[in-house]
């Protein structure tokens, strides 16, 4: 029997743009037919209710680094460390308890893309403060998120802009501003990183306090040509002149395609570049969603390791700060090569295919084992019907293939190796 193409994507829906379903969500979310399970996925409440449990961490400023090997040393590591596992905590929480995940989950894609780590930025307080800015941006306008971002404190100090000064020009930022964040390799020059560099000057971070500010004096006020337009460039008007450029719009409708549709293929049309053209995300995001390439059964995508754990959460019913031995996330996640704040690399981090490996496989075994052991089976132990079916309403997939329903068949009447087996299948672990 062919699978509905609606069911099909559905299930790409909830777990591209909403980590995966609750339990009861997904068979609520066919039932209701594509177009109100689209406006219920796309739509995110002002307030969202399943959030309101989770607790604020509030990182402080810690200051500067003590004198080493002192006992004021110790300390603060000691506050440093407690601190970051405390964000990470915090936002897997969020990830998970949120009634309606599109917030987070492009909250998640903006931080892939203006990726910063905490490995060198250090302090929580400046990785916290980016992450709400990505989050108010996440689905508003674009130019107003870039002009946020290139005064990011986090984002300036991972990127040198605060060794970015008149005289002495550090082409870091400006470079990754133009080949990551807003154009794309090919739409700029090398003169253009050099004049942008200058026109970036004049920012200093103060790290422990997350506080950018930006000092005229320092700032290389000279004529300066970027993209064929010379201009006395500040910050400012330098990043709102990249933000505005065509190979913006088709930069960011690309990225937008790559992340949620396909890594193998392009957009077979300009609606989503169309979409963007006006900086909205919000209704671009809607336009990717809603894309008939959403029901092409080709268009598959594997979860990266967070996407994924956030997903069996969901399902299990469990809270990330609240499992026994909370640091075994982190560890987990870091095996599997991702954790929240610590992308790579300034392009961030891997992705699709990138994420199948004996190795993942293996911890990914281990760290589902771990899951199972304090999650909430009841979805499939108090159930009547279809197993299959029943299994594949609760997780978000669209039908389970003839393979995985015999490797599934020789664990029946065991709900733990059911559940195993089900959230490591690969009709789990790739999304459709």
């Amino acid at each position: 029997m062919a699978i509905s193409p609606d069911r099909l994507e559905i299930s790409r829906l909830v777990h591209r743009f909403g980590f995966g379903p609750k339990p009861g969500e997904y068979a609520a979310l066919v039932a209701s037919g594509l177009t109100a399970a689209r406006n219920t996925i796309l739509n995110p409440p002002a307030v969202d209710l399943g959030l309101q449990s989770v607790v604020d961490p509030a990182p402080t400023d810690l200051g500067p680094f003590p004198t080493p090997n002192t006992p004021a040393a110790v300390t603060f590591a000691q506050n440093m460390r407690a601190q970051n596992a405390d964000l990470v905590a915090w936002w897997l929480d969020r990830m998970v308890l949120a009634n309606n995940g599109l917030t987070e989950r492009m909250t998640w894609f903006w931080h892939g893309h203006w990726a910063t780590a905490v490995g060198k930025v250090e302090y929580a307080l400046a990785m916290k403060i980016q992450n709400e800015t990505l989050r108010k941006y996440a689905l508003g306008n674009f130019n107003q998120m870039a002009s946020t971002m290139l005064q990011d404190a986090a984002l300036q100090y991972w990127l040198d802009g605060n060794q970015n000064q008149k005289g002495a020009p550090n082409e870091n930022l400006a470079r990754e501003l133009m080949e990551l964040f807003t154009l794309g390799v090919g739409n700029y020059s090398e003169d253009d990183v050099k004049a942008l560099a200058r026109a970036l000057t004049g920012f200093s971070v103060n790290r422990s306090s997350a506080v950018t500010t930006f000092n005229p004096a320092k700032h290389d006020s000279s004529i300066l040509t970027i993209l064929g337009k010379s201009s006395i460039f500040d910050p400012q008007s330098a990043v709102n002149l990249l933000a505005s450029q065509d190979a913006c719009t088709n930069f960011i409708a690309n990225r937008l395609w790559f992340r949620f549709i396909s890594t193998s293929t392009t957009a077979p049309d300009s609606s989503i570049s169309t979409a963007f053209s006006n900086r909205d995300l919000a209704a671009t995001v809607k336009v990717v969603a809603t894309h008939s390439a959403m029901k092409d059964p080709l268009n598959s995508q594997v979860k990266s390791p967070v996407e994924w754990f956030v997903s069996v959460a969901k399902a299990l019913k469990i809270t990330p700060s609240k499992l026994q031995n909370r640091a075994q996330v982190t560890n987990y996640l870091d095996k599997l090569a991702q954790v929240p704040f610590a992308p790579p690399n300034v392009g961030g981090w891997p992705y699709d295919e990138a994420w199948l490996n004996a190795a993942s496989a293996q911890y990914r075994l281990a760290f589902a084992d771990f899951l199972i052991k304090q999650g909430d089976l009841s979805p499939i132990t108090n159930g009547t019907g279809d197993p299959f079916q029943q299994l594949a309403d609760w997780l978000g997939i669209a039908e389970w293939s003839s393979r995985t329903k015999q490797v599934l068949r020789t664990v029946s009447g065991d709900p733990a190796r059911t559940t195993l087996i089900a959230i490591c299948s690969p009709e789990y672990v790739v999304n459709g």
